[in-house]
């Protein structure tokens, strides 16, 4: 039984929930497992033609990497963690059914990157989207590649480096929100978008997402190796873990 996410099947849509709103529904291992095994099993699910992906509550899609996890990771476990990724994203690129980030908040880091893999994003004005994982220590591998696909090099390079997040309306204006519709619409439109796929052909829509994800095949493959490599050096340094163990007592002040 899920814990951390929550399925609502609509007719021929399935509405994920992310459901950690504690902690702005921060990943862990439990999370990302328990994602896996719904995306799965709804891929299997021949009455479900498209798939909605949100958070919980109305602060964030997803934070990113829960800190209180990956504080504890070295060298080894570090750029084991990727597999764990790798999983994930593996998943999420080979659904033949559309896939739809319902975006009710901020989308940061890897959650930035979820959003990015999914085929559609809809969101409100106060969404805010970006990969500050620079602020906190945490080198990015796979964000930059799944930005220079969608972004080009120059704006990668502006969100890697700077670790700054984007507005809704930035992100409108390069195309990574589909739709701006008011907070308490973001749901209703996703699922009216959700059913307008849903009524498309299957197989045509399984074919064409195949071959988007073929073009970008060999170039993720690489990625993957070098978030191995780079990750094994940065978790190993030991700033990484400082990084986050600043930042976690910093939110701890500030709620204190």
């Amino acid at each position: 039984m899920n814990r951390y996410i929550l399925i609502d099947r609509q007719d021929a849509v399935a509405v994920i929930t992310l459901n950690r709103p504690e902690i702005l529904n921060a990943w862990h291992a439990p999370m990302r497992s328990e994602l896996v095994a719904a995306l799965l099993d709804l891929q299997r699910d021949k009455t479900v033609r498209a798939i909605i992906l949100t958070g919980a509550g109305d602060r964030a899609f997803c934070a990113g990497q829960d800190f209180n996890e990956a504080k504890t990771f070295d060298g080894d476990t570090g750029s084991k963690w990727i597999g764990e990724w790798e999983r994930l994203y593996d998943v999420i690129r080979s659904l033949p059914k559309p896939l739809i980030a319902a975006l009710n908040g901020v989308a940061a880091g890897s959650a930035f990157q979820v959003a990015l893999l999914c085929d559609f994003r809809i969101g409100h004005a106060g969404v805010r989207m970006g990969q500050p994982e620079i602020n906190s220590g945490i080198a990015s591998v796979t964000g930059p590649w799944i930005m220079r696909e969608i972004l080009g090099l120059a704006r990668t390079t502006d969100l890697t480096l700077t670790g700054r997040l984007m507005d809704a309306t930035e992100c409108h204006s390069i195309g990574i929100i589909n739709k701006i519709v008011p907070a308490e619409s973001v749901l209703d439109a996703s699922l009216s978008l959700a059913r307008e796929l849903a009524e498309k052909p299957p197989l045509a829509m399984r074919l064409d997402k195949q071959w988007l994800r073929e073009m970008t095949e060999v170039r993720f493959r690489e990625c993957l190796d070098a978030a191995v490599r780079i990750h094994r050096e940065a978790y190993a340094s030991g700033e990484t873990a400082r990084m986050m163990e600043k930042f976690l007592a910093e939110r701890a002040a500030r709620k204190a």
